[in-house]
């Protein structure tokens, strides 16, 4: 049996500075680049709770609420928030700094699912998460909603990768 440990053992910080390079037309954050900074982060604190490798499932959710703009620092912090058998539920919370004015936002927040492997690459047992802050503790109530509905999506997934076989 895997040991159990705090969420707060999981957390996980990545900031960046958004250069041209790493913007659109608007001179904003691709989206894409972001998802990239998103699964990185997420994999590391997945990691750090398993103690094993970690694969991503899926990605529940990325939700935009702000654009980051060129100059600003996105920071990501993530934290394990839920546990199955060999899962993880990992929450990333993203927010933006302007570092000449000092404003700070939330600009998007994501699920993801992680699974733990063993060296032959097959799902192994992880531990238990327990939460302590308010934050962790609604995070953790709420993540059996969330992998009701993961399930219902991927259940939906499998249905519309079979009917493309057939096309």
């Amino acid at each position: 049996m895997k040991e159990t440990k705090r969420m707060a053992e999981t957390v996980t910080v990545k900031s960046a500075q958004v250069f041209p390079p790493d913007t659109n037309y608007y001179g904003t954050l691709f989206g894409g680049k972001l998802m990239a900074h998103i699964d990185d982060v997420a994999s590391i604190s997945a990691t750090r709770f398993a103690r094993n490798p970690t694969v991503t499932a899926s990605t529940d959710s990325v939700d935009f609420i702000r654009p980051i703009k060129v100059g600003d620092t996105v920071t990501l912090k993530a934290m394990v928030t839920h546990t199955g058998r060999s899962s993880m539920e990992v929450f990333v919370r993203v927010t933006s700094e302007n570092l000449v004015t000092g404003a700070e936002e939330v600009a998007a927040i994501s699920f993801l699912t992680f699974v733990a492997l063993d060296e032959n690459g097959h799902p192994v047992e992880v531990g238990t998460i327990i939460p302590e802050s308010e934050e962790e503790k609604w995070l953790f109530d709420t993540a059996p909603a969330r992998a009701a509905y993961r399930k219902t999506r991927k259940d939906h997934s499998k249905e519309l990768a079979s009917f493309f076989k057939k096309i």
